[in-house]
């Protein structure tokens, strides 16, 4: 479905990705996790066009939309949902949702959309006519996954979801996550809380100074002992 080959994005001098390699089967969720400034929301940002890799390619479906705009890219089914939320404030929760339609084109989409949605997030129906910029960090992060599940997406690509979270809006939200999945919607997850990462992701990528780590099945990675150690925040002691 998405398959992101030898990748190199760069700030003025600084590179950001040197030749990074990610695929996403249909249906799979594959979790990218490293540490700040490993290169994580670069690899999202220049797969959804939001910046413009140097060399490389991003296949979506079979075709190529490396360097395309980001709207090009939504409007394919290749759908973000940015770091810090970026819910637009003065306007109503319905008002971000609707927003959300302009990734369709000429896709369609349905009136049912918008009630997947609230079941989804009861709480984003019970604020429907409330700003989105008095809501709470939680609340703003299922408008923003609402707001992109409104452009039907093929493929959803996350940025950070628990950023400022409490840990029990964590788990509303990665057990909203774990719903679409059961339903067939493939995800991309950039997330630095490695442990919730790797218990909802299929296969991941561990990825350091903008170079792949380490790759393999989520499950294996969590039980790693180094990966443990640098990621999960639990150190490897050795047998008696």
């Amino acid at each position: 479905m998405l398959d992101v080959t030898d990748l190199h994005t760069s700030y003025g001098a600084v590179k950001a990705l040197r030749g990074f390699t990610v695929k996403v089967a249909e249906g799979a969720i594959v979790a990218l996790i490293g540490a700040n400034g490993a290169g994580k929301s670069t690899l999202i940002n220049s797969v959804a066009g939001v910046v413009k890799p140097a060399i490389g390619r991003v296949l979506f479906d079979g075709e190529d939309v490396t360097g395309l705009p980001s709207f090009a890219v939504a409007r394919r089914g290749l759908i973000q949902v940015p770091e810090g939320r970026r819910v637009l404030g003065p306007l109503s929760v319905l008002e971000n949702l609707e927003l959300g339609r302009q990734a369709l084109g000429r896709r369609g989409g349905s009136p049912s959309d918008l009630d997947d949605v609230f079941d989804l997030f009861p709480r984003l129906k019970e604020r429907i006519g409330q700003a989105a910029g008095s809501l709470s960090g939680g609340e703003q992060q299922m408008l923003a996954i609402g707001r992109a599940l409104m452009g039907r997406p093929k493929l959803l690509m996350l940025d950070e979801p628990s950023l400022g979270l409490a840990p029990v809006v964590v788990s509303l939200v990665f057990d909203a996550l774990r719903q679409l999945n059961r339903a067939g919607l493939a995800m991309l997850l950039v997330e630095q809380n490695a442990s919730r990462a790797l218990d909802l992701a299929s296969y991941a990528y561990v990825i350091e100074r903008g170079v792949e780590l380490r790759q393999g099945h989520a499950a294996a990675l969590a039980t790693d002992p180094a990966i443990k150690a640098s990621y999960l925040g639990l150190r490897h002691e050795p047998a008696d």
